[in-house]
């Protein structure tokens, strides 16, 4: 429009080459001659005005950080809204603007041991720089898995998709303890089945990995949790002076590395799946164990830190 009246072309004729009114056309040649460039930028327009402003939203979280309604553990959407004084959905577009989701969990686990960062220093080093020629391993045992008998199959559910479906009900068919043994270097894993998990199923577990070790006298150090199992072992350990066990701080299992691979199996191989007795189920850890090998790799050591302060922080002052 600009540019036909810049070309003297009648105010009509630019109208119907732009289609539109010969009013519109008026109005920005008006405000191109008073302001230039910047007059055909749009004006700011008021808009609707909020219902829900700034003191809603600050009403929302000073509400979180109160004890929730009788009868309830935490706060919900139409128990938020009730107090805040405003509707469930105001109350949900401010929860997914602060980012805040009020049935999702996370947890911690902060040890307590005294000597914390000395053990921790102590494993996190064999990690990242273990010493020459030395074979690291980290060892532990999932108790008590159970052979479960119950159909399993696809169901269509009431919204039109397809999900993984169990029956409610099933048989117990025993169960069975694993101990495993993984090589920090490589990531490959190394098992034993057993029906009891003393201290005695722990030792001849250790007698195998010595024995599997090339050379046989090859330093070793063992990664373990203080699961009582692991400890007294003073005189085996006499008679493999080349075997060093490294124990977690208390309560910081989660810095033995084969965690991460009992987690790995349990979602691949025993989550959803049905064995009718403990032979099918020990047969069914091998088979993963057999898959799992071949294409090993070792973990990477990435576990976020948290800080005293993150667990102190309300959700005001994490959203202000």
């Amino acid at each position: 429009m600009i540019l036909g009246c810049l070309d003297g072309l009648p105010v009509i004729q630019i109208a119907e080459r732009c289609h539109t009114r010969p009013n519109t056309v008026i109005k920005w040649r008006q405000r191109f001659v008073a302001d230039g460039l910047n007059g055909l930028k749009d004006s700011p327009r008021p808009g609707a005005k909020p219902i829900y402003g700034e003191s809603f939203r600050n009403r929302v979280l000073a509400t979180l950080e109160s004890p929730p309604p009788p009868g309830q553990a935490t706060w919900d959407g139409p128990g938020l809204a009730a107090v805040a004084g405003g509707s469930v959905h105001a109350v949900w577009r401010v929860l997914r603007k602060e980012g805040i989701c009020l049935q999702r969990q996370r947890s911690w686990c902060v040890s307590t041991d005294k000597e914390f960062a000395a053990k921790a220093a102590d494993i996190v080093g064999l990690y990242l720089n273990p010493p020459e020629k030395a074979l690291i391993i980290s060892v532990d045992e999932k108790p008590s898995i159970q052979a479960l008998e119950r159909a399993t199959g696809y169901v269509e559910t009431d919204n039109g998709k397809i999900v993984r479906g169990f029956k409610s009900t099933y048989k117990r068919h025993g169960t069975l303890n694993l101990f495993a043994a993984l090589n920090v270097a490589t990531g490959q894993i190394k098992t034993s089945k057993t029906v009891l998990k003393r201290r005695e199923e722990f030792l001849e577990f250790m007698d195998q990995i010595v024995a599997d070790s090339s050379p046989p006298d090859r330093e070793l150090h063992v990664i373990l949790d203080n699961y009582c199992t692991h400890k007294k072992c003073d005189a085996w350990l006499a008679e493999n002076p080349h075997v060093h066990f490294h124990f977690t701080p208390t309560s910081a299992s989660w810095l033995n590395q084969v965690e991460i691979w009992f987690g790995i199996m349990s979602r691949k191989a025993l989550r959803g799946a049905s064995f009718k007795n403990v032979e099918e189920l020990g047969r069914a850890i091998d088979a993963f164990i057999a898959a799992y090998n071949p294409t090993a790799k070792p973990f990477k050591w990435r576990k976020r830190e948290v800080k005293g302060a993150q667990l102190k922080n309300t959700i005001v002052n994490l959203c202000n």
